[in-house]
């Protein structure tokens, strides 16, 4: 047997190796390069022009060698491994031993396996490339490599069963039973109904799938760069990364994104990778497996940012996604801000509260923000002058001018104004970033300028119950959480600076401006809804 083995061994033919590098050339000032190629029947080039020029003649130079191993049938299912014979010096070395520049895997520690593979590997400084016929392990464990065609298995022939057809050949009529790879014994038209006596004798047809793939090729597939080795165990685990595979893959082709798909597809890659790593002993597995972990948990925010449930939750899922302005971390922020300017403000008035509402969004990152006229008018109306001078008085806000000149500010000449309190040197009293400052900012325009508000000419104070409602809303544009059913009265009165027993007043303003669905106060609370239209203004609480 073991001669048997060594014969068998000795007709395997060397995989094939392809290197094309740039090399300096003359003088190093000049810049020049040189092509060459390790086949003999490739002369050297060169490129007085520099690197560029040459790089892009050497990727030509691999794509004609790739298109000549195309028409010659491609990689040899019979060759060795040509990384093995290179001692397996491509593969990165493990994470876990120690620093780069470590002792190199040695032929006897490297495990070869899977089909042979057709690789172009490129390193990133552009000065070498790689056409190999090399194993699926091997193609996996280097970095930077492409596998660019899988040759099929070398045929396994039996001499045995041949000699024992060759002399006994079936007789037309005798029972000969096909064992095909999906379906049960069928016996032959006009054969017996008895199962053949030597089934070994008859060679099993193969299933093909819809695309006409035999099931035997996938015995291994492609995820995420990396050959899922056709002998890897455990089979179930095989089995779930060819799957994985293949289904991102699908997504890629689907038309419109599925978020909540797509962060499953991340969570069962992560597990699968987790489970590769332990069995393989490969460090760089179990880096791709935190990766899917991120991209499942960056996936979930996304998904939930914009229906306002969580992954899985199929509560919405018969309505439109809704667009939200503000994911649910960004409605914290602004429900800081809120609470921020109803205790700073330096009168108690709406008109006061509102303004230092708007210009503290403005001014939140560096103690200053621009602001025009027009800005001021639309928020306030005809009480912009009066609460700008009364802001400046009290010492609250600095403008570089007068209040007459920020009236006359348009938007191509805005005015920077100062709030000291929010100065760098002062305590921060947010954490937010420029982007969220800006996003928040925004939410709170569109909430006050509302068409339909603008419309109604309603006040300050029926604009601040607007962007108090629209801050404490759930998904489906509920007011307050769930567990309380509603918002308090008087900490909503307090926010709009007026008594609790006027909300009710202003809840059916915003009826009539088709901001709330519907308003009651009865009890302590306010209960009601957003329209469907102001619903990408929620707060998601």
């Amino acid at each position: 047997m073991a001669v048997e083995a060594d014969t068998q061994q000795e007709e395997r033919v060397a995989g094939r190796v392809w290197t094309v590098r740039l090399d300096p050339y003359g003088r190093p000032s000049a810049g020049a390069v040189r092509l060459s190629c390790s086949r003999p029947a490739c002369a050297d080039q060169h490129f007085p022009d520099g690197a560029a020029a040459g790089r892009k003649a050497a990727i030509g130079h691999v794509n004609m060698h790739l298109a000549r191993i195309r028409e010659d049938g491609g990689p040899r299912g019979e060759a060795w491994c040509a990384c093995r014979a290179a001692d397996c010096a491509w593969h990165t070395p493990d994470p876990a031993a120690g620093p780069r520049g470590g002792a190199r895997p040695t032929a006897g520690s490297a495990r070869c396996g899977g089909p042979v593979v057709l690789t172009v590997y490129a390193d990133r400084a552009g000065r070498l490339w790689r056409v190999a016929e090399m194993c699926a392990r091997c193609a996996a464990a280097t970095p930077d490599c492409r596998v660019l065609d899988t040759a099929p298995p070398p045929a396994r022939t039996s001499p045995a069963a041949v000699d024992q057809a060759a002399e006994r050949p079936a007789a037309v009529g005798e029972g000969v039973t096909a064992v095909f790879s999906d379906h049960g014994p069928s016996t032959a038209t006009g054969a017996s109904s008895a199962p053949a006596t030597t089934p070994a004798s008859v060679p099993r047809a193969r299933a093909t799938s819809a695309g006409g793939t035999s099931r035997r090729a996938k015995r291994w597939g492609k995820i995420a760069q990396r050959i899922v080795p056709h002998d890897l165990e455990p089979d179930v685990l095989r089995v779930e990364l060819i799957e994985l595979g293949d289904a991102f893959r699908a997504y890629q082709q689907r038309t419109e994104p599925d978020l909540g798909l797509l962060a499953e597809l991340h969570e069962r890659k992560a597990r699968a990778f987790r489970l590769w790593a332990d069995v393989s002993s490969d460090g760089s597995l179990l880096h791709e497996a935190h990766r899917a972990e991120n991209a499942a948990q960056t996936t979930r925010e996304m998904y939930t940012n914009r229906t306002g449930l969580p992954v899985g939750d199929t509560a919405n899922d018969d309505g439109p996604v809704v667009e939200r302005l503000l994911t649910r971390q960004q409605a914290v922020h602004a429900r800081t801000v809120l609470d921020y300017a109803a205790a700073h403000a330096p009168h108690p008035e709406a008109e006061v509260r509102l303004a230092v509402l708007m210009l503290t969004l403005r001014a939140a990152r560096a103690g200053t923000g621009n602001v025009t006229g027009q800005d001021l008018t639309g928020w306030l109306q005809g009480d912009a002058e009066r609460v700008l001078q009364q802001l400046v008085d009290a010492d609250w806000l600095r403008l570089p001018g007068t209040v007459a000149g920020v009236m006359a500010s348009r938007s191509e000449d805005p005015v920077a104004v100062t709030v000291p309190a929010l100065l760098p040197e002062q305590p921060r009293p947010f954490t937010f970033g420029k982007t969220t400052r800006a996003r928040i900012s925004g939410w709170a325009q569109k909430a006050v300028g509302d068409r339909k508000i603008r419309k109604k000419k309603l006040g300050a104070t029926t604009r601040l119950l607007a962007l108090y409602t629209a801050a404490h809303t759930r998904p489906d544009g509920r007011l307050g959480r769930a567990e309380d059913g509603g918002l308090l009265l008087d900490q909503a009165a307090a926010f709009c600076a007026l008594p609790p027993g006027q909300v009710a007043e202003h809840a059916d303003l915003l009826v009539a401006a088709d901001w709330l669905a519907e308003a009651d106060t009865a009890g302590d609370r306010l209960h009601g809804q957003l329209t469907e239209r102001v619903l990408p203004l929620g707060g998601l609480l």
